[in-house]
């Protein structure tokens, strides 16, 4: 583990922690400690630094865990996660697994890390959060064969993600089509699907999910820079949230409902999905590569596809940009 990892996981009560100590403690020089808090703070991390009390987080942030993970499944899920890897810093999570040999059928492997540098969303998007400050977490299956309206997966995968939310208390959870994760109208987290297939046999999915826990206020600023609305559950819980727990929350629902898609599709989601729609009845603007179309949303329908009420009758949407915006182009 580096000097700057092991830092992190001293500093992660949320208390004061003086230079002096943590050199100690880590067996290195004050120097070396300031520097890797320097480090910390380059990556993101909002830190305080008092003469006399020595260096405090801004939020308290468990540690990601191998051991404390696997002890929140269940026996059902814990047989069937085969490896778990937890990593201070990647380039994604999903490139990890994807770059990988499919799991055997019926096994999951999963990732995380606690920075990425390279962390993806949709449409080659960058992922910004600072080391534990969210959860960044991607975990691989194996279908015997390709399932039937592939395509909807990740609206599958976004209740799966409202199930595990829930779970902690969070409340006033919207699901955006096609995946991403909303509490009102800011974006809490967002989910990347990769698939790979043979012909005429398994396919590999990877999933990838990312939450925001606790980025701090300089980093919901940077984000709402870039023209998006961000929230993180620091902001609407009303204790910490124990990241371990909820990786593992989030991993178990996705194991059972890979299971349930691979029997039944979207139809078991389907419910769920449309009670927590965000974009149902609201106008939207749907901007493929060489157009926009304006029309009223309508819900999803069991391939997956988006519904739009246009002008010219109901259209249906596979992929595409969606804003609730009708008045851009």
């Amino acid at each position: 583990m580096t000097l700057v990892a092991r830092v992190f996981a001293q500093l992660a009560d949320g208390e004061f922690h003086s230079g002096e100590d943590l050199a100690k403690s880590l067996g290195v020089t004050r120097s070396a400690v300031w520097k890797a808090a320097t480090s910390l703070r380059d990556l993101g991390m909002q830190m305080e630094a008092v003469r006399n009390r020595g260096y405090k987080l801004q939020y308290a942030s468990e540690p990601l865990v191998e051991q404390s993970i696997r002890q929140h499944f269940v026996p059902e899920i814990s047989q069937r996660v085969r490896r778990l890897d937890v990593a201070w810093t990647l380039a994604s999570t999903n490139t990890e697994l994807v770059e990988r040999p499919y799991p055997a059928i019926g096994e999951s492997e999963v990732q995380l890390a606690e920075f990425q540098t390279a962390g993806r969303g949709r449409r080659g998007r960058s992922w910004l959060a600072p080391p534990g400050g969210a959860v960044c977490l991607s975990f691989s299956w194996t279908f015997p064969e390709m399932p039937r309206d592939a395509g909807s997966l990740s609206l599958a995968i976004g209740v799966c993600v409202l199930r595990a939310l829930r779970a902690h208390g969070v409340k006033d959870i919207r699901l955006k089509w096609p995946n991403d994760v909303l509490i009102g109208d800011k974006k809490l987290g967002g989910i990347l699907i990769e698939l790979r297939a043979e012909s005429a046999g398994p396919a590999c999915v990877v999933v990838g999910i990312g939450l925001n826990v606790a980025l701090g206020g300089e980093v919901l600023e940077k984000i709402a820079a870039t023209g998006l609305k961000a929230v993180d559950l620091a902001s609407v819980l009303d204790k910490p949230v124990s990241r371990n727990a909820l990786a593992a929350a989030l991993i178990g629902e996705g194991i059972r409902g890979l299971l349930e898609f691979e029997r039944q599709g979207l139809k078991p989601f389907l419910e769920e999905w449309g009670d927590a729609d965000a974009l149902r009845g609201r106008e939207v603007a749907v901007h493929s590569a060489n157009d926009v179309v304006r029309g009223v949303a309508r819900g999803v329908e069991l391939t997956g596809a988006l519904l739009v009420e246009s002008p010219t009758g109901l259209m249906k949407f596979f992929s595409g940009e969606v804003t609730v915006r009708p008045a851009d182009t």
